[in-house]
C-alpha cells in the first residue's frame, strides 16, 4: 500500500506521461476491464477475449505495485505492496481471478487516493510560489521595464504599485504602504511599511506606491526558503513513523512466512483440500496487511505540518510536531521575545566632569560594534541626537555582562553591576542609589567606568508586548507553565513578570545558566520548550527539547537554528502551535488504534467466518482511505 517512501518508479516516462496523471486512471481501467471480463465469462466462458480483460485489469491494477515493490525488493526490503500483487495472482491461480481484479482494484483505488491526499499535502505549501509574481518592474537606467523575477541582481530597485505582490524580498527606497503579509508571517492585519523596513516575495501592498531595493535573489528569499524547509520537514519523519517503517519490514516479512504456513500445513499435516486453504491463506495475507497502519501517522504528521506553514508556523519536521505536543512548560527569553526588542534609552547621569552628550558618545562608540538590543538603543539615540562618535578600538563583547573598548585612548567598561563585581569594582553610593531607583522603576541600567573612574549610567527601558498576557493566559489555559529566563537584573525581570502573568522568573543569567535552569525545569514539570530571538538563545534553543524562535520572517539564523519558527513577532501564535500538535497526536493515535483494531477483527473474521477475499479487500482498503481522510482533517484545524 501507498505511504510516504519515495515513489520509486524505474521507468523512464515521457514528462507528459507523469505518474500523478496517469495513477488515477488505473483504478478506472481496472473496474472496466474486470467487470468486462467477468460477464464475458458468464456469457461465453473461458475464451481469449476473457483472459486479455483480466490480464489488463490485473496490468492496471498492479502497475504501481510492482514497480514499488521490486525497487524496495532491489533494496532488500519487502513492504505491502508485494503482498497485495501476491495476493492477486494466488486468486487468479486458483480460478478466482475476478477476485483478484476486485483486489487490485480496490488496491489502485486506495493508492490512488492516498497519492492525491499526500499531493494535497505537499501543494498546500508549494502553491505558495505561485503567489510571487513571475516578473517584476525594475529600473534600468531612466526606463521601468518588465524582466523575469529570475533576472533581478542584489540592489536593483523594483515598482510595486497599490495591490499587487511583492516580487522579491527588498527593503523599502520610497513611500509607504500597509502590506498583508499573512502569506508569510501569517499577520491577521497589514503591517505599515516605510523606508528602511523590510518586504517580502508574495505578500501584497496595500494602497501606496512603493520602490523597493532587492535584498535577495529569487531562490533566497522568504518564501522561497519556507517551501523548501517545509518540503524538507516533510520528508523528516516522525518517531512514530520511523518505529512503523521498521515495524513493516519484519511484519511484512512475517505476513508472508505465516501465509507459507496456513497453505503448507493444512495440507501437509490435515490433508485439507489445496483450493479453500490455498484461498483461506491469500485471504488472511490480504487483511493482516498492515496498509492502513503505516500510512495512519505521516496522513496526518504532513497535513498537520502544511496547515502550520500556512498560518507562519513552520515546523522542521514530524519529530519536532511530536515533541510540541509533549511540552508541559514553555521558557520564555524576555528581550525580543515577550517584550518588543526595541528598548529606548530613557536616562543618561553622569557623575564626573563629562556632559550627558560626552558621556553618550563615548557610550555609542564603545557599543558601535556590538549586535545586543541595549547597545542599538545607545546608537539609536546617539543618531537621532545627531552625535557623531569616534571609532572604537580593541572592542570585546562581554556576553551577559556588558562590553569592552579602548576609545580616544581611554579603556572603558559599559555594562551590567555584575560586570564591576566581578572586576572588584565597588560602586559609589551615589551611583549605587540612582542604580537601584531606576531598575525598582523596571529599567534595565548599564554603568560606565573608564580612565579609573566612575563615568555615569545609561538607563533603558523595554516594553511588554501587546499580545504578552494573553498569550499566556492561552498558554495556561493549555495547562502549560510559563517561565522567564533573561540575563536582565531581577527588578526588571519581576516587573515584566508580573505583568505578563508568568508563574516564575530567573534573571541575571549568563547562557550557560539558561541550559543548567531548563534542565531543571524539564525534572520538575517535564519537556520544556525555549522561545527566544534564535541569536543569543542558541545554546538555550538547543538545549531545550524544542527550539521555538520568533520572527523567523528575514532572520536567517532564526530560520537555521530552531525546531519550530514563528514566522511572525507573535506570541498569540504559540497557542496555536500547541493546539495544532495535540490534535495531530490525538489524531495518529485515533488512526492507530482504528486501523490496529480493522486489522485484527478482519484476521479472526478469515477464519470464523471464512471471510471471502472481496469483503475482506473492502475492509483491508476502506480503512485505509478512513484513516488518510482522518488525517487530512488537519489540513483545516482552526484553534476555538
Amino acid at each position: 500500500m501507498e505511504n510516504t517512501k519515495p515513489r520509486p518508479t524505474p521507468l523512464e516516462l515521457p514528462g507528459w506521461l507523469t505518474r500523478q496523471k496517469i495513477e488515477p486512471l488505473m483504478p478506472v481501467i481496472t473496474l472496466a476491464s474486470g467487470l468486462s471480463g467477468y460477464f464475458v465469462e458468464r456469457a461465453l466462458g473461458h475464451t481469449p477475449a476473457v483472459y486479455l480483460l483480466y490480464t489488463l485489469a490485473f496490468f492496471a491494477g498492479g502497475l504501481f505495485g510492482v514497480l514499488d515493490g521490486f525497487a524496495l525488493l532491489r533494496q532488500r526490503q519487502v513492504d505491502v505492496n508485494l503482498l497485495m500483487i501476491f495476493a492477486a495472482l494466488g486468486a487468479a491461480a486458483i480460478g478466482r481471478p475476478a477476485e483478484g481484479a476486485t483486489l487490485l482494484f480496490l488496491f489502485s483505488l486506495s493508492g490512488a487516493l492516498e497519492g492525491y491526499a499526500m499531493d494535497r499535502s505537499r501543494q498546500a505549501i508549494s502553491k505558495l510560489l505561485d503567489l510571487r509574481p513571475a516578473t517584476a518592474s525594475v529600473r534600468r537606467g531612466a526606463e521601468w521595464i518588465e524582466v523575469p523575477v529570475e533576472d533581478l541582481r542584489l540592489k536593483d530597485t523594483v515598482q510595486v504599485k497599490p495591490g499587487e505582490r511583492f516580487p522579491i524580498d527588498g527593503e523599502v527606497l520610497t513611500g509607504a504602504s500597509h502590506v498583508d503579509q499573512a502569506t508569510i508571517t501569517g499577520e491577521s492585519l497589514p503591517v505599515y511599511k516605510e523606508p528602511g523596513d523590510p518586504v517580502f516575495a508574495g505578500t501584497v501592498n496595500g494602497n501606496g506606491a512603493l520602490e523597493v531595493r532587492v535584498t535577495h535573489l529569487a531562490e533566497d528569499t522568504t518564501l522561497a526558503r519556507i517551501v523548501q524547509m517545509v518540503e524538507e520537514a516533510q520528508h523528516r519523519k516522525a518517531k512514530t513513523q520511523r518505529r512503523l517503517d521498521v515495524f513493516e519490514q519484519y511484519y511484512s516479512v512475517t505476513i508472508i512466512g505465516v501465509t507459507l504456513l496456513l497453505i503448507a500445513a493444512p495440507i501437509l499435516i490435515f490433508g485439507n483440500e489445496f483450493h479453500p486453504t490455498f484461498y483461506r491463506a491469500m485471504t488472511w495475507m490480504v487483511v493482516a496487511s498492515p496498509c492502513a497502519l503505516v500510512i495512519s501517522t505521516p496522513a496526518s504528521i504532513l497535513s498537520a505540518i502544511a496547515n502550520g506553514a500556512r498560518r507562519g508556523v513552520l515546523f522542521k519536521g514530524g519529530a519536532h510536531l511530536e515533541a510540541v505536543a509533549t511540552v508541559k512548560v514553555i521558557a520564555f527569553d524576555k528581550t525580543g521575545t515577550l517584550t518588543t526588542g526595541k528598548p529606548g534609552l530613557t536616562h543618561i547621569q553622569t557623575c564626573c566632569e563629562l556632559s550627558e552628550r560626552d558621556l553618550l558618545r563615548l557610550a555609542a562608540a564603545a557599543e558601535s560594534s556590538s549586535e545586543h538590543h541595549l547597545a542599538r538603543a545607545i546608537l539609536e539615540r546617539a543618531e537621532a541626537d545627531g552625535l557623531a562618535y569616534p571609532e572604537a578600538e580593541a572592542f570585546e563583547a562581554l556576553p551577559g555582562l556588558g562590553v569592552a573598548a579602548r576609545v580616544e585612548g581611554r579603556d572603558l567598561l559599559i555594562g551590567n553591576r555584575r560586570l564591576f563585581r566581578e572586576r572588584g569594582l565597588e560602586l559609589e553610593p551615589g551611583l549605587a542609589a540612582d542604580l537601584d531607583r531606576l531598575e525598582a522603576e523596571g529599567r534595565t541600567v548599564m554603568l560606565a567606568y573608564g580612565a579609573d573612574r566612575w563615568m555615569g549610567l545609561l538607563a533603558v527601558e523595554d516594553t511588554l508586548r501587546e499580545e504578552a498576557p494573553a498569550a499566556v493566559q492561552a498558554l495556561h489555559d493549555q495547562g502549560i507553565k510559563v517561565v522567564i529566563l533573561t540575563g536582565d537584573n531581577p527588578r526588571v525581570a519581576a516587573h515584566m513578570a508580573q505583568a505578563a502573568g508568568v508563574d516564575e522568573f530567573h534573571a541575571d543569567l549568563m547562557p550557560e545558566e539558561k541550559v543548567r535552569l531548563l534542565e531543571d525545569l524539564r525534572r520538575r514539570y517535564g519537556p520544556v520548550a525555549m522561545v527566544g530571538d534564535g541569536v543569543n538563545d542558541a545554546p538555550a534553543l538547543a538545549a531545550a527539547d524544542v527550539g521555538i524562535a520568533m520572527g523567523g520572517a528575514g532572520t536567517d539564523v532564526a530560520l537555521e537554528t530552531a525546531d519550530v519558527v514563528l514566522m511572525a513577532d507573535n506570541l498569540a501564535h504559540l497557542s496555536h502551535t500547541l493546539g495544532l500538535a495535540r490534535r495531530a497526536q490525538r489524531v495518529v493515535w485515533q488512526n492507530l488504534i482504528f486501523s490496529m483494531a480493522v486489522i485484527l477483527v478482519l484476521m479472526i473474521s478469515t477464519f470464523a467466518i471464512d471471510l471471502p477475499l472481496p469483503l475482506g479487500v473492502v475492509g483491508h482498503e476502506g480503512s485505509t482511505v478512513v484513516v488518510v481522510l482522518n488525517g487530512l482533517r488537519l489540513l483545516g484545524y482552526r484553534q476555538t
